[in-house]
């Protein structure tokens, strides 16, 4: 067990230094802001998420995240704000991330609208190489890393109706370190890369209190496999929601909401892992509670479907 906790502070350097910047979440289908900016203040209230994800029961070090969101309209009914706070922690790196949203929305149908977004903020990165356990000594693993401050800005366009949603993004379209010299190409800039993401999804009505929604998420990243998220979430009365996610090569996640209100819900994922750390950990958990609020939140309101 000892070596497999060293390995995952290992893993921790790695994904900082080359692979996934961005923390990964069951959930995310209840809260688009954490993929895409334009999705901010598609809704006519504001909405706040926090959620806790503790992945890899079972082994030390193992990633840990907490992600608080909110997003509504601000100023015109064209226009949406939002705001991202991230700490994510594998092994001994950690990762905090500010995150402002904005978007702007073009109506293009009697419930249709198309949604530009751009999102800029502040990525930190440090790790605590101290505290490794290494068995070839070298010199680097003799100090931490600290205080790597990495702004960054990301894009989006989000198309939505009443029933169905599609949309394109690029969490992180330019980043830039310091001592780095101005460029558009991200590989001359930083150690951060672009992700391309696509989601789309559509609500059927099946019975007189039954929904279904079948959705997407396909990420892409170059020198990388495609992946995939595939999703079939019933809810039922628009208030509970069970949801089953399959992860390429990865997992199968089980999630629960429930909409106690109009104001309050709470969600529960389990992910069921199928890669071969599911010999070390027992899988994951996440926890997501969500606030709704705004000026006539109870008049104007419909149900939450994306």
């Amino acid at each position: 067990m000892k070596k497999i906790s060293q390995l995952i502070g290992a893993l921790g350097i790695v994904l900082a230094a080359h692979g996934q910047q961005d923390p990964m979440l069951s959930q995310y289908m209840f809260n688009g802001l954490f993929l895409n900016p334009a999705y901010a203040g598609s809704h006519d209230y504001w909405t706040s998420t926090l959620t806790y994800r503790n992945q890899w029961i079972g082994l030390d070090g193992a990633p840990q995240t907490v992600v608080a969101a909110a997003d509504g309209r601000i100023t015109s009914k064209n226009m949406g704000l939002g705001v991202i706070l991230m700490h994510d922690r594998i092994g001994v790196t950690k990762q905090n991330t500010a995150m402002v949203n904005y978007s702007y929305q073009i109506k293009t149908g009697a419930t249709s609208k198309i949604a530009l977004g751009i999102s800029g903020g502040l990525s930190q990165f440090s790790a605590d190489l101290t505290n490794l356990t290494i068995w070839d000594q070298d010199n680097v693993f003799n100090n931490n890393l600290t205080g790597r401050v990495i702004p960054r800005v990301g894009v989006g366009v989000y198309y939505y109706a009443k029933k169905y949603y599609a949309g394109i993004s690029i969490p992180t379209l330019v980043a830039f370190q310091k001592g780095k010299s101005f460029n558009f190409d991200i590989n001359q800039t930083t150690f951060l890369r672009r992700h391309f993401l696509f989601t789309a999804g559509y609500i059927f009505s099946v019975a007189k209190d039954v929904k279904i929604r079948p959705s997407i998420l396909l990420k892409y990243v170059k020198n990388a496999p495609l992946e995939a998220d595939l999703n079939l979430s019933t809810v039922y009365k628009d208030m509970v929601w069970l949801s089953f996610s399959y992860r390429t090569g990865d997992a199968l996640a089980v999630i629960a909401e429930y909409q106690t209100n109009a104001h309050f819900r709470v969600g529960y994922a389990y992910d069921f892992t199928f890669s071969t750390l599911r010999k070390y950990s027992s899988g994951s958990h996440e926890i997501m509670i969500g606030y709704d609020f705004g000026k006539n939140l109870v008049k104007v309101k419909t149900p939450r479907y994306f």
